[in-house]
């Protein structure tokens, strides 16, 4: 039979790996990637380096996880302002106001989410929330579009 934590121990452990991602974001935000060593993470999170392994495998998920944690966010940003009431241009043009609009609040941010080189994982991540945002944007374009709101237009 397989071992089961027990609760209170998931509790704790679950507590840590959000401390430990929380602490990564606070950095990723102000360094981008390159300031987001273990060993720094840690620090941040006013724990030992140890205690990021127990949580996280290696730095290679730690950098995937904080990469979706920060990422999810900002499609359910951008998925609540395409959300709006209004017509399909009018979300359209909330949902690029709201991307463009975070991304300038905080661009250091913005360059290690979009651009900055990063892990193999991280790279793998983007490809996943690209068509993540992709979707929101075509989502509604297409109801403009089929409600004859918007032109049907032939990608090039």
């Amino acid at each position: 039979m397989p071992y089961r934590r027990p609760p209170a121990v998931q509790a704790r452990l679950d507590a840590r790996r959000d401390r430990v991602l929380e602490a990564a974001v606070g950095l990723l935000s102000r360094e981008g990637y390159t300031g987001c060593s273990v060993a720094a993470i840690a620090a941040e999170a006013g724990i030992s380096t140890g205690s990021v392994y127990q949580a996280f495998s290696g730095k290679s998920e730690l950098a995937a996880a904080l990469f979706r944690t920060l990422v999810a966010r900002e499609v359910e940003a951008v998925a609540t302002a395409a959300d709006r009431p209004g017509t399909a241009a009018g979300r359209v043009a909330a949902a690029a106001e709201t991307f463009a609009g975070r991304a300038l609040q905080a661009p250091r941010r913005a360059f290690a989410l979009l651009a900055e080189p990063a892990d193999q994982a991280v790279e793998t991540e983007r490809l996943v929330f690209r068509r993540a945002f992709r979707d929101v944007f075509a989502a509604r374009i297409a109801e403009g579009v089929a409600t004859g709101e918007l032109p049907r237009r032939t990608p090039t």
